[in-house]
């Protein structure tokens, strides 16, 4: 089993302010002080989106969704600053249903968010169309009444839909999976999803820590139930649990506090 106080120490003693207090609401529900949220809505420009860079001013769908994370994370996830956000999303959504960035931000941009690629355009899609369940979730956590933005997450589960292989496989990255799956599911796309689970349940056994807590804490977070791919997701992360309670994270160990309060979201 996952060491949770060991976890919890891990993020103690390396987290920053702003992780802490999400680490305070994972474990205890607490609201976090008004200034540790002020903090990230400071970023906000006035359309509603956050910019890929602290000194940036074009607003990021990639960008965009990490904030929603983080204020997901604090129990935030409603307001003005959430609703800002979302009605910028829904505003620079595209005719057929999806996501990309801006183009001037082609420079500056990693693979998964790049403008006008095909496999960024599948990401974005399914990690904006997710990002909309779960604001959805929040408000109606079993989603058994009208929502507030159906065109939105239906034109993108179509899109996704149309781009899916016989197979239950996908043309993108491999984190579009799960959050394609959480929001075909919640789109009564059952069998889609229920597919792309089967792919990520055979991809398990090559997928980084990070990408497991990742998979596991979004699939938790729009209420796909504890299944054996959840099961078996928790499996790998007790078996690669560090010594000191933390995991490592893809991206160096400066991300190493974020992987674990993932982990933290995926079993709590």
């Amino acid at each position: 089993m996952v060491d949770i106080d060991a976890a919890i120490g891990y993020v103690v003693a390396h987290g920053d302010p702003v992780e802490r207090a999400r680490l305070s609401f994972l474990r205890t529900r607490q609201a976090p002080p008004p200034h540790i949220v002020e903090r990230i809505a400071a970023g906000q420009i006035a359309s509603g989106g956050w910019p890929a860079s602290t000194d940036g001013v074009i607003p990021s769908v990639d960008a965009t969704c990490f904030r929603l994370n983080e204020l997901d994370d604090l129990g935030g996830l409603h307001g003005d600053v959430v609703d800002r956000a979302l009605g910028w999303l829904a505003s620079v959504q595209r005719l057929d249903g999806t996501w990309q960035e801006n183009e001037s931000l082609a420079a500056e941009a990693p693979a998964w968010a790049m403008p006008g690629d095909p496999e960024a355009t599948l990401y974005l899609t399914a990690l904006a169309g997710f990002w909309f369940t779960v604001a959805e979730v929040e408000v109606n956590p079993q989603l058994d009444r009208e929502t507030r933005f159906p065109n939105t997450m239906q034109a993108a589960a179509a899109f996704f839909v149309s781009q899916l292989n016989p197979d239950g496989t996908w043309p993108s990255f491999l984190a579009t999976g799960w959050h394609a799956a959480g929001l075909l599911h919640a789109q009564q796309f059952f069998y889609e999803s229920a597919r792309m689970q089967l792919v990520l349940g055979d991809r398990l056994h090559d997928m980084t820590p990070a990408d497991v807590a990742s998979m596991a804490a979004a699939l938790r977070r729009v209420n796909l139930g504890d299944d054996w791919l959840l099961q078996e997701a928790r499996k790998k992360l007790a078996a690669t649990q560090r010594t000191d309670g933390g995991w490592d994270s893809a991206e160096g160990p400066i991300f190493d506090v974020n992987t674990t309060l993932t982990v933290l979201r995926a079993c709590r």
